[in-house]
């Protein structure tokens, strides 16, 4: 899309704000034709429809629209500068752009700022050519005519120039007290001064574009604003990766009452699609037979009755995106659901390899979901034979296609217990090195917080020196330190926070076998006791209902409520108490209710829950940091589901109860923790050796006498007569043979 048109999506002309205002006490936003659920933005539903908002942008020193050059340029020169000696570089800077624009046609600046094509993205600079100190007096000027209200650009029109004050530029003209409120709460987050800065200048930036006040602002247009922000790569070196313009500067908005209730309290709240309909998902695919898309759509309907989410998402792929749109693409003209044995012989062969080349390991899924959709349709077509009888088709999926699915399931488990396995030796590194990393780093923290800047202090037998810095408006700056030896920087303050989490997460995987989305969904409601009929108080740990839907209650361990203690214990110290955040289900798509989560984080300018992708990530980081020092975890990943094996491993090769270690786990079925249970050679043996000690210890001791010479010579006897009876006689000890020739042939050949 050209610059253009994005300015002229972003520069809206139309009547006053009462519709916005009006749809805000209603909860809705306008959108086209109808109105949008304040809470169900999508990305792109409101980029084509910009929100209607006033014509003529306020300006509190005058309009400047039709006034003459010299009387721009003295306004701006008293105003931004009050130092009389130097306000004649203003005045330069000035009447060298209005003197460009000048040159344009147009009554008014306005008009004349648009026939120069700086509106389409061009940077006013670039007319200085090489001679830098021209660039930087008309950069300067632009952001003045900006802040003055003289000319409204579009979004691109503003973002090509550079400014570096202009937020204290917009707020020194403009003497809005409510955007001086939103600037007090935004030197107030805990971030540093450059996202500080940033926050402020998105929305001066939004309301220069749009030609408002901030008592104008509405969630639809700063959402406006964040998406084109980020289609045209202008939120950050991030914007590709999902970050947006704004996103620090809703949460304050709607705290402040700016935006109604009914809007979400976050920008990602805003942008997140949340939950699609069946047939939203079904058409992503772009199916060509229509009435096989609608087969498709109403047999999903049907199966989500008993499923949730996730599951049903990944029923949608398998029949649509990976079965019948590839039944397409092989046979352009296949009108049902009767596919030829070729058609279906050609699918099976592309089945086997993914896009990539590389083996597809996982076969059975998509035929078994083939095949219940033949078998369903067969079995509805019985009692609503009107609805689908006409679709009833022989399954192409045959019992030959699915002879080897046992044996594939127990090479899967095969492979499941060899990285069970080789990761055992390395989760005693794993954890020691998490735990060395954050002790380190909360004992130099410590040590550089009783001292002050520029000071030195020794930690470890190592000297630093704290240095100061720039944020001091936070009540608790940031604190940095330099190793006098190696001349290394370390901000502590960041490095200790990201280390203690590593460590909080790799520990609880480790000793409660949590998934990871139990994991994200401890809260600190989560923690209970037990006090026993003798008094003793046992300490619970309660998992919500996960991917078994049970809830189960864990037993803790000292190590375990340590690590909790100190979650709940770093929470209070830096809010009072476990602040109440909401989590995004990544799975399910639907944000939770807000809970006092025990793993959260700030982001997007308020505390949220942490996300199964941020564990991911945490383990990753800590892997590939050993990785440097032990060469064995070079190519190593640990996954959050490989401690829960481990921990199904320790707990059964440790003389547990494999039903007790079923209910720790929430398996339903014993055989699935079974499944998880790796079996190591020694164990075997000792395991064995137990047993055979165990029914040793249970039998009568008179059975265990020492035979006597009669018996041993019996017993001795007894091998040398079937050294020569051999043939094939197989009978036990002390049994006549039951083959007549045999024995007897066989002794006259030895003889």
């Amino acid at each position: 899309m050209p610059g253009s048109e994005v300015g002229n999506s972003l520069r809206v002309k139309g009547p006053t704000t009462s519709r916005v205002r009006r749809h805000q006490d209603e909860g809705t936003i306008p959108h086209g034709e109808g109105t949008v659920p304040v809470g169900n933005f999508a990305p792109t539903a409101l980029t084509p429809a910009p929100p209607p908002l006033p014509s003529r942008p306020p300006r509190s020193l005058g309009d400047f629209s039709t006034a003459p050059a010299e009387e721009i340029v003295e306004v701006t020169a008293l105003h931004f500068c009050q130092c009389e000696e130097k306000r004649w570089r203003y005045r330069r800077a000035m009447r060298d752009l209005l003197g460009h624009l000048a040159a344009f046609p147009g009554a008014t600046w306005q008009e004349r700022w648009e026939a120069s094509g700086h509106d389409e993205g061009q940077p006013v600079g670039d007319i200085a050519g090489d001679d830098k100190h021209m660039r930087f007096r008309l950069n300067c000027a632009i952001g003045y005519a900006f802040a003055l209200r003289l000319v409204r650009p579009s979004l691109l029109g503003f973002r090509c120039n550079r400014f570096f004050h202009y937020a204290p530029w917009f707020r020194s003209v403009a003497k809005d007290p409510l955007l001086e409120e939103f600037c007090r709460r935004a030197d107030q987050l805990p971030l540093s001064h450059p996202r500080r800065g940033r926050t402020k200048f998105d929305v001066c930036c939004a309301l220069t574009v749009f030609g408002i006040d901030l008592k104008d602002l509405t969630p639809e247009a700063l959402l406006h604003y964040a998406v084109e922000s980020r289609r045209h790569g202008l939120a950050g070196e991030k914007s590709a990766s999902g970050t947006y313009a704004g996103t620090l500067a809703w949460p304050i908005l709607h705290d402040m009452g700016q935006f109604p209730p009914s809007a979400p309290r976050t920008l990602r709240g805003a942008v997140t699609r949340g939950q699609i309909s069946v047939e939203e998902a079904v058409d992503r695919h772009e199916l060509v037979n229509r009435e096989v898309r609608d087969l498709l759509v109403d047999y999903i309907r049907r199966r989500s009755a008993g499923l949730d989410y996730s599951t049903l998402r990944g029923l949608t792929n398998l029949l649509v995106r990976t079965f019948w749109k590839q039944i397409e693409k092989i046979n352009p003209g296949q009108k049902d659901l009767r596919l030829s044995e070729e058609t279906f012989t050609q699918w099976k062969e592309w089945l086997l390899v993914l896009p990539d080349g590389k083996p597809r390991l996982d076969v059975d899924g998509p035929l078994m979901a083939v095949r219940a959709l033949y078998l369903d349709l067969h079995s509805w077509a019985v009692a609503e034979p009107e609805r689908w009888a006409k679709w009833v088709a022989p399954c192409p999926v045959r019992d030959a296609d699915l002879r080897w699915f046992h044996l594939r399931r127990r090479g899967l488990q095969e492979r499941m217990a060899n990285r069970t396995r080789d990761r055992q030796p390395l989760l005693p590194i794993l954890s020691k090195y998490v735990n060395d990393t954050w002790h380190r780093l909360r004992t130099l923290l410590d040590a550089a917080q009783k001292v002050g800047d520029g000071e030195e202090f020794i930690a470890d037998g190592t000297t630093w020196l704290r240095v100061s810095t720039r944020d001091r408006q936070h009540n608790r700056p940031p604190i940095r330190a330099v190793n006098r030896v190696t001349g290394e920087l370390v901000h502590l303050t960041r490095e200790e926070n990201l280390a203690f989490w590593q460590w909080a997460v790799v520990e609880i995987l480790r000793l409660a076998g949590l998934r990871a989305e139990e994991l994200t969904e401890l809260t600190h409601l989560s923690v209970r006791q037990y006090q026993r009929p003798g008094g003793e108080v046992v300490a619970l740990l309660v998992i919500t209902p996960s991917k078994s839907d049970r809830e189960r209650v864990i037993p803790m361990s000292a190590e375990l409520f340590h690590v909790l203690a100190q979650i709940i214990r770093r929470h209070r110290n830096e809010s009072g108490t476990v602040p109440v955040c909401t989590r995004y289900d990544l799975h399910e798509k639907v944000w939770s209710e807000p809970l006092p989560y025990l793993f959260q984080t700030f982001h997007g300018g308020a505390e949220r829950g942490m996300s199964t992708t941020t564990v991911w990530r945490t383990i990753k980081r800590a892997c590939d940091a050993l990785a440097l020092t032990h060469p064995e975890f070079k190519g190593v990943k640990f996954a959050p589901h490989d401690f829960r094996r481990l921990f199904a491993t320790e707990l059964v090769n440790n003389g547990l109860p494999i039903h007790i270690g079923a209910a720790l786990l929430g398996h339903l079925d014993i055989r699935t923790t079974r499944g998880y249970v790796a079996v190591f050679d020694e164990d075997v043996i000792s395991h064995y050796q137990q047993f055979l000690a165990r029914r040793r210890a249970e039998r009568p001791t008179e059975e265990y006498r020492a035979p006597t010479p009669e018996e041993w010579s019996d017993f001795q006897e007894h091998f040398d007569k079937r050294r020569i009876e051999l043939g094939s006689c197989g009978r036990p000890y002390g049994t006549p043979c039951a083959h007549e020739h045999a024995c007897f042939s066989e002794l006259a050949l030895v003889k």
